[in-house]
This record gives C-alpha cells, sequence and structure tokens, in this order.
C-alpha cells in the first residue's frame, strides 16, 4: 500500500471516529433526562374589595349638533363642580368620561337630528363619600357601577398568597421524592404567576337614578370579595 493510500485510510478512520464520538454525544443529549418530575401548584385568598367606580352618564338629543353639545357640556359641568367638592387624591378621584356626538337617523336612513352622550367617571376607596356624592349628582344617572382591589392591596395578597403557592409547590415536590424512592430534590426550573388584575365588575340590574330622587338618595355599598391567586409551575430534579 502506498503511503498516500495509508494517509487516506488513516484520515478516514480518523473521521469516522469522530462522527461516532458526536453520534454518541447527540444521543446523550436526546436522552431524556432521569427523575424529572414537572409540577404545579397554586393558591387562593379571598380579600374585601377595596375600590369603587362609578360612571354616570347621560344622552341628549337635538335637532343640531351645537345645542345638543351645550346641553352636554351644561349636564357634566354641573355634576364636575358636585363631584369636586368631596374629590380627595386616592380616596374620591373625579374625571370625565367618553363624550360622543353623532347624527340621528330615521329607519329610512335619512339624517332627522343629533344625538350625543357624556360620562362622568367617580372612583376611590371613600366607598361611603362615594355613595353619598351619587345621591347628591342630579344631571346625570348612575350607568355602572364596579368593585375592584387597589393595586396596592393586591401587591400585598399577592406577596402572602405566593408564599403559599410555593410552599404548596415545594411540599409536593418532597412527597413525590419520597413516593418514588429518592432521598430529596433539587429545583431546575420555575415560574411564579399571578393573576391578572380584572377590570371592576358592574353590578347587576342597577337601579338608574331619577333626577327628582338623586338629591334624596345615596348608593347602597356591597363591595363583596376579590379573589387572588398565584400558580407556580416548574420541574425538579429528584436526587438519590
Amino acid at each position: 500500500m502506498s503511503r498516500y493510500s495509508r494517509r487516506f485510510f488513516t484520515l478516514a478512520a480518523v473521521a469516522a471516529q469522530t462522527f461516532a464520538l458526536a453520534g454518541v454525544a447527540r444521543a446523550d443529549m436526546m436522552a431524556p433526562p432521569s427523575g424529572v418530575v414537572s409540577l404545579s401548584a397554586s393558591a387562593t385568598i379571598e380579600v374585601p374589595k377595596d375600590m369603587l367606580q362609578i360612571t354616570f352618564s347621560t344622552t341628549k338629543d337635538g335637532a343640531d349638533a351645537a345645542s345638543v353639545q351645550t346641553q352636554l357640556k351644561q349636564a357634566l359641568d354641573a355634576a364636575l363642580a358636585e363631584a369636586r367638592k368631596a374629590a380627595r387624591p386616592g380616596q374620591v378621584d373625579v374625571k370625565a368620561g367618553n363624550f360622543s356626538l353623532y347624527p340621528r337617523y330615521t329607519n329610512k336612513g335619512v339624517a332627522n337630528g343629533w344625538q350625543g352622550t357624556t360620562e362622568l367617571v367617580v372612583e376611590g376607596r371613600d366607598m361611603q363619600a362615594i355613595g353619598q356624592l351619587a345621591g347628591r349628582i342630579s344631571t346625570l344617572t348612575i350607568g355602572r357601577v364596579g368593585y375592584s382591589l387597589s393595586r396596592e392591596l393586591r401587591e400585598r395578597s399577592e406577596a402572602e398568597v405566593s408564599g403559599l403557592a410555593i410552599a404548596s409547590f415545594r411540599g409536593k415536590a418532597a412527597e413525590y421524592a419520597k413516593q418514588f424512592g429518592y432521598a430529596g430534590y433539587s429545583v431546575r426550573e420555575v415560574n411564579v404567576q399571578g393573576n391578572e388584575p380584572s377590570p371592576p365588575m358592574p353590578m347587576q340590574a342597577m337601579r338608574m337614578k331619577t333626577m327628582s330622587a338623586a338629591a334624596d338618595e345615596s348608593l347602597p355599598v356591597e363591595p363583596g370579595q376579590g379573589a387572588v391567586s398565584v400558580t407556580v409551575n416548574g420541574t425538579v430534579q429528584m436526587n438519590k
């Protein structure tokens, strides 16, 4: 065999060995890990809702857009003047809501005037003050009422419930390791996720106030409970 042929076969043997080792390495990488368990645990607590939001609104009609806009502005200005008397940052916050003005049409598609709506939103933690304010606003009617958790209360509650969910996750991991005959476990991957804040849920069957009764009525306040949940999921390596 020539020197050239021997060199060729030597290189071929080295290449074959390299590919074989690479194949073994890939096989090891593709082999499923042993003693790994996927787990999920969650915890939930109920806390009293501490935020009240009321949306007041009114609808006006007229022959021309300018007159409708003037009526809406007068109604909103009067409501804002009353609401600002009770305003306190964080406790009673006041802001203008949606405003819309659009042509009004008959069933035959013919324009026969204008219609518009305006809103005032009052929200905060002082539910009693907001309920009393609702009885003093006479130029707008109650459109929606909703209760929710404030950001501060939700964050405090999530910190508490996270500890419960993590403890549950660790307890499950330890119990599964014991049942499978392992001495313990180590955490490989873990994800902690809280539930997303939901918008205030509107009260059902809310009775609309009439202008004549508005000055004599305050809104009954029944906030109810809000749920705060945290879920922990991940994988653990059970150890001998």
